[in-house]
């Protein structure tokens, strides 16, 4: 079995050249399951059910999010009924949404559990160890793989989350930097691990955002309107391959495509 799990995408630059990346890169590489953070895909802040839609159609099975799930309200549209849309599950216990979904590849099934971190992160959340912990109890009896985005700004936090649980998931992915990290590699007990999957959108940015606005913020100190950047794309992700017998990953391989464009 193939994974491809897939960074943040960032703006309608993104959405874009994840659609037309994606079903060439399953039919090239024979991807069985697509996982993206959806995040930022609305204008850089948030999801829309439109969005949602074009996301799932580009190739994705499963959109998971982060500290920007609510900066669009017209998620709420969707956040109850899409079970293949997720938020960080360690959001409070009354929150709506889902933290965590199954779902089948052929025989398989395949769990995916999104999760974010505390550190300099906001707003507060609860602890991802323990509920991890307790989300692992059901879904260990049930899934043959479990896929964990852990949405989080200290790579202290993802390392220390990833040997928490080291060969009791199949993967552990960080998200949220939008830098794709070249820490990709299999821990002691099997789990695959990369720090960052990265960003899909304009490259010549600052985190798939125009320059300007965010260097003007640093120059003044006073706000500024951020904008998503245009331009040549870049599609930052990693490749899972894993044992059909034995449901352990052998190999977790960066993906990174820069677009081409004719000036």
């Amino acid at each position: 079995m193939r994974i491809l799990m897939v960074g943040d995408i960032v703006g309608r630059t993104g959405r874009y050249f994840f659609m037309e990346q994606t079903p060439e890169l399953k039919q090239a590489r024979r991807i069985d399951a697509v996982i993206v953070n959806g995040e930022n895909a609305a204008h850089g802040k948030g999801l829309t059910p439109s969005i949602f839609d074009e996301l799932i159609k580009g190739g994705a099975d499963v959109v998971t999010t982060g500290n920007h799930i609510w900066d669009n309200p017209k998620v709420m549209e969707i956040i109850d009924t899409e079970p293949f849309l997720l938020r960080p599950a360690n959001y409070p216990e009354d929150t709506p949404g889902r933290g965590f979904c199954i779902f089948p590849v052929g025989k398989k099934k395949i769990g995916v559990i999104n999760m974010a971190g505390r550190v300099f992160m906001q707003p507060p959340m609860d602890d991802p160890f323990r509920l991890g912990d307790k989300i692992l109890k059901s879904m260990e009896k049930i899934c043959d793989v479990i896929l964990v985005d852990f949405h989080a700004e200290a790579t202290s936090e993802k390392l220390a989350f990833a040997n928490y649980f080291d060969g009791r998931v199949t993967a552990v992915v960080g998200t949220h930097t939008h830098i794709q990290t070249a820490d990709e590699r299999l821990l002691p007990k099997g789990t695959a691990y990369i720090s960052d999957l990265g960003m899909v959108g304009a490259e010549h940015s600052i985190l798939g955002m125009a320059i300007e606005p965010v260097v003007k913020k640093f120059l003044t100190g006073r706000p500024s309107k951020f904008e998503v950047a245009e331009g040549a794309a870049i599609y930052c992700a990693v490749q899972i391959d894993i044992n059909d017998k034995t449901n352990k990953p052998t190999k977790i391989e960066r993906v990174l495509i820069r677009e081409k464009r004719h000036k």
